[in-house]
């Protein structure tokens, strides 16, 4: 897992052809906005969220953002754990986010 400031984490995506942008929030966290193109699974899941994870594809790019940045890098170390190989946080999360919103 890397922690990325927004800048880095957007750069970084942009360059990467096989990535995928995933929201760990609550489904009433996402109903208040979002960023463009995201998958959504939520952390609070529990062992939910781990199958759910499990089953994406670990040769991708898995960039991974909450609301302020802490369920995503606790996201990050249990996608580690299950051998994801590419997970960038974004540090600060959606709170922070100053890109495009859907």
């Amino acid at each position: 897992m890397a922690d990325l400031t927004q800048s880095d984490w957007v750069n970084q995506l942009k360059e990467d052809e096989n990535a995928v942008i995933l929201d760990v929030r609550t489904a009433a966290e996402v109903a208040e906005g979002k960023i463009p193109n995201t998958l959504h699974i939520d952390i609070y899941k529990g062992q939910g969220f781990v199958y759910e994870v499990d089953a994406l594809d670990k040769s991708k790019s898995f960039y991974v953002y909450c609301r302020s940045g802490g369920r995503s890098a606790q996201a990050c170390n249990i996608m580690n754990q299950l051998g994801f190989e590419k997970t960038y946080n974004l540090l600060g999360g959606f709170n922070e986010w100053t890109g495009d919103v859907e």
